[in-house]
């Protein structure tokens, strides 16, 4: 269920601002949704999964806290990254 780590290394050097960048709000959002998605097809098979489904939850609390905060900053980069990754506003 976890992405594995050349997966990570390339959705952090599609979306890093500039190079050894792993902490920028882009790449912890992109990060967070590539989990989201493996965990959603998780819960494909695995309806009664209720202890993933928690966790599902805080990771999307925690994209929308990311994405909030980066919208507060730099509306520009929000509106990039949401066209990027193909998540609703």
């Amino acid at each position: 269920m976890s992405v594995t780590a050349e997966k990570k290394q390339e959705i952090i050097k599609d979306n890093a601002r500039q190079s050894n960048d792993t902490g920028s709000p882009e790449v912890q959002v992109a990060i967070l949704t590539s989990r989201i998605k493996t965990l959603t097809e998780h819960f494909k098979q695995h309806h009664k999964d209720n202890h993933s489904r928690r966790g599902l939850l805080m990771m999307v609390n925690k994209r929308r806290s990311l994405l909030d905060y980066l919208k507060r900053k730099d509306v520009d980069r929000y509106n990039a990254l949401i066209q990027k990754l193909g998540l609703r506003k």
